[in-house]
C-alpha cells in the first residue's frame, strides 16, 4: 500500500464545506443547491452542481440521517417474486422513488406471514423513511406492525393504512363483458385465493355479468399458479365451458397450457381471460387478452402518498382507486 502525502490527500473525503469553498458560495448555499432546498437562484444551483460533480462530492447519507431524521431509503415488501406480476410492480416502484431522489429496499417474503412480519421489523430496524406494503392477505388493522413507519399500501385492504387499489369488480366485469359479446354463453370462472378480497371483487364483477347474460358452468378456486388443481383440469377436460375467466393471469396460462395438453385449441376451442397484463400475457402462445392493472399510475400513486406522509404524518389516510381496462389479444374469439 502506498504512503505517498499525495496519495494520502486525494483520498480524503470531499466535503460540502470543500464544495461551497471551490464554487465560492455560502455553505448554506451549495447545501440548498445540493439537496434541491431553500433559497437560491437557478444559475447558482447549476453552478455549485457542476462543481460538486468535478470534485466527486457524494453526501454523507449518514450524517444527512442524523440531521434530518431521514435516510433517503424506502422499503417494499412484496409477497411472490415467483409471479411476474410482482417483479413489473417492483420496477414501477423503484422508478417512480428515483425519480423523486429515493433509493429502495425491496424484500419478497415468499407468502409466509412470517417472513412478512420478520421484513416489516426489519425495514423499521433499518429506519427508512416509509415502506410500500403489498400484503399476503388483507388484515383488518396492519398499524401494529409498522411501528409508526409511514406505510401505502397496494393491492389489499389493511385497517388503519392508506391504500391504492384498481377497480376489481369493474375490471371483472369487462372480462365478462368481453366474452358475452363475443358469443359466449357457457362460461367458466377460476378464481385465485378468495381469501383476499381483490379477488372476491374481480370475480364477483364477472359471475354477476355472467348469471344475468349468459350460463356460469363452473366457479372453481386456483392458487395463484398455472400449476391447475385436479377439479380446475376435469372442468376444463369435460369441455363444458367454451370460455374461461381467470382472476390472475399465471392462472390462465395454466388453462391455456392444460387446455392445449388436451386437444382443445385456444381460441378455436376455448376463449380465455387474465387478470393484471403481467409481461407474460403479451408472449404466451397465444398473446392473452387480460384486464390491465395500471401498475405504473399505481406506483407512482404509492410512492407520491407515501411521501406526502413522510412530510407530514397528520396526512388523512385515503383510498386511491384506478379504471382498469381490457386488453384484446389472441386468446378470445368467438364460439365455433
Amino acid at each position: 500500500m502506498s504512503t505517498d502525502p499525495a496519495d494520502v490527500k486525494s483520498a480524503k473525503r470531499v466535503t460540502l464545506k470543500d464544495v461551497a469553498k471551490a464554487a465560492e458560495v455560502s455553505l448554506a448555499s451549495a447545501s440548498y443547491a445540493i439537496n434541491g432546498t431553500g433559497s437560491v437562484g437557478d444559475q447558482v444551483r447549476a453552478h455549485v452542481l457542476k462543481i460538486a460533480e468535478a470534485m466527486c462530492y457524494r453526501q454523507n447519507l449518514s450524517a444527512r440521517a442524523m440531521r434530518t431524521g431521514r435516510t433517503g431509503a424506502l422499503g417494499l415488501i412484496l409477497p411472490d417474486f415467483a409471479n411476474p406480476f410482482f417483479t413489473s410492480l417492483a420496477q414501477s416502484v423503484i422508478r417512480s422513488a428515483r425519480a423523486q431522489g429515493y433509493c429502495v429496499f425491496v424484500t419478497d417474503t415468499e407468502g409466509d406471514p412470517n417472513q412478512e412480519r420478520k421484513a416489516m421489523h426489519l425495514m423499521v430496524e433499518r429506519g427508512v423513511d416509509g415502506i410500500v406494503w403489498f400484503p399476503i392477505h388483507d388484515l383488518e388493522n396492519g398499524t401494529a406492525l409498522i411501528n409508526d413507519t409511514p406505510t401505502v399500501v397496494i393491492d389489499r385492504t389493511v385497517g388503519g393504512i392508506e391504500q391504492v387499489h384498481a377497480d376489481y369488480h369493474a375490471g371483472g366485469r369487462l372480462a365478462a363483458e368481453h366474452l358475452v359479446a363475443l358469443g359466449h354463453k357457457r362460461i367458466g370462472v377460476v378464481s385465485g385465493p378468495m381469501s383476499v378480497l381483490s379477488m372476491r371483487e374481480r370475480c364477483a364483477g364477472a359471475i354477476a355479468f355472467i348469471e344475468q347474460h349468459a350460463g356460469l358452468v363452473f366457479n372453481l378456486t386456483n392458487a395463484f399458479s398455472y400449476d391447475l388443481e385436479a377439479d380446475v383440469r376435469m372442468a376444463i377436460e369435460r369441455r363444458d365451458a367454451t370460455a374461461i375467466f381467470a382472476g390472475a393471469d399465471l392462472i390462465a396460462l395454466g388453462v391455456i397450457q392444460h387446455a392445449s395438453r388436451t386437444g382443445l385449441r385456444v381460441p378455436d376451442d376455448l376463449s380465455v381471460v387474465g387478470f393484471d397484463d403481467i409481461p407474460w400475457a403479451q408472449i404466451s402462445a397465444p398473446p392473452l387478452t387480460t384486464i390491465e392493472m395500471p401498475v405504473e399510475e399505481m406506483a407512482a400513486e404509492a410512492i407520491d402518498a407515501l411521501l406526502r406522509r413522510v412530510e407530514s404524518r397528520a396526512q388523512p389516510r385515503r383510498k386511491v382507486v384506478f379504471e382498469t381496462a381490457l386488453i384484446e389479444r389472441k386468446s378470445t374469439s368467438r364460439p365455433l
